[in-house]
């Protein structure tokens, strides 16, 4: 059967759950080949194995921390010389989507970007992406060269089917002109203790209706019941309310979790784009005329400050 490459993300041999989905959809069009670079594959494999990998192809290499995605591409290249597959799957992350862009230029491919399904075809793989605002899907497929498809997360669930997971090393010569950009200092990300924007399955997010930062407490212990990610509409970040880092939008981050709140935030199509995705669509607002109420799966007209709290005490009494 052929073989699919699965870009692995991870954080020190700590598989993410976006990886998961990946090979889960590899597994549509063919045996999944994990590309795991950096320290910790040993902990990664029973994972990846857990999951349909057939085999894992690890690097480590000081060029992967030390320098940006170039050094990755090398790999990456290395592991698709090495394999011949059918496809290269990596998550829609900002990293991702560069490192996937650079190899389909080096391999001479076309790159689909953004997907939310992948599934056999014919002619070969064929990526469904949600466009125009999620306004339509459209189903395409590569014309030239070995597919290469970025995935947004939460776009499949993923499904345990124990395979191989061999490890076997992958030699990787880094370019000099992989080097040309190096990391000379990085900060830590405060942790917040909720996931991650992109990948949580849950997301509650505020808009120009909380009307203040000192009010995103009523947000984030709705959130924080319900185990979520906290998200904001562009208003309220460009009021300086929340953190940019926790925009949702055309000009923020793109989340389809499968469950999305929106609390006092009227839907703006800059919004829109951002989160028309997700599975079921909850907002909460008292403008009965707000657009977003056009696109929601259940919506409550009536006060945020009355409704969020009591949603978020039902929550609590409900786990017990």
């Amino acid at each position: 059967m052929a073989e699919v490459l699965v870009y692995v993300d991870h954080v020190d041999g700590a598989v993410r759950k976006p990886t998961l989905e990946l090979l889960t959809l590899a597994r549509r069009i063919g045996e999944p080949v994990a590309v795991h670079l950096g320290a910790g594959a040993d902990v990664a494999a029973p994972v990846l194995a857990e999951h349909g990998a057939v085999k894992v192809l690890a690097a480590d290499a000081p060029e992967f921390t030390e320098y940006l995605v170039a050094p990755k591409v090398d790999a990456l290249q290395a592991a698709y010389a090495a394999v011949s597959p059918v496809a290269v799957l990596l998550p829609s992350s900002a990293e991702g989507k560069e490192i996937g862009a650079r190899l389909a230029v080096r391999i001479d491919s076309g790159i689909i970007t953004d997907a939310v399904d992948v599934e056999a075809g014919d002619e070969g793989p064929v990526a469904t992406q949600s466009v125009f605002a999620a306004s339509y899907s459209t189903k395409s497929r590569i014309t030239k060269g070995t597919p290469v498809i970025t995935v947004k997360p939460n776009s499949a669930a993923p499904e345990a089917a124990p395979a191989a997971g061999t490890v076997e090393q992958l030699a990787v010569t880094v370019a000099d002109s992989s080097k040309a950009t190096k990391i000379v200092s990085r900060t830590p990300r405060e942790s917040t203790g909720r996931p991650e924007l992109t990948e949580a399955a849950i997301v509650v997010s505020g808009g120009r209706g909380v009307n203040g930062a000192e009010n995103f407490p009523v947000i984030e212990a709705l959130a924080d019941s319900l185990g979520a990610a906290v998200g904001a509409s562009r208003a309220a970040v460009d009021a300086g309310w929340y953190p940019h880092t926790n925009q949702v939008g055309q000009t923020g981050k793109s989340v389809s979790p499968q469950l999305y709140i929106a609390a006092g935030i009227s839907g703006a199509i800059q919004h829109r784009a951002g989160m028309q995705t997700s599975k079921t669509i909850v907002a909460i607002n008292k403008d009965a005329e707000a657009p977003i109420f056009d696109l929601v799966d259940y919506g409550v007209v009536g006060d945020l400050f009355d409704v969020v709290p009591a949603l978020t005490d039902e929550v609590k009494t409900r786990k017990g």
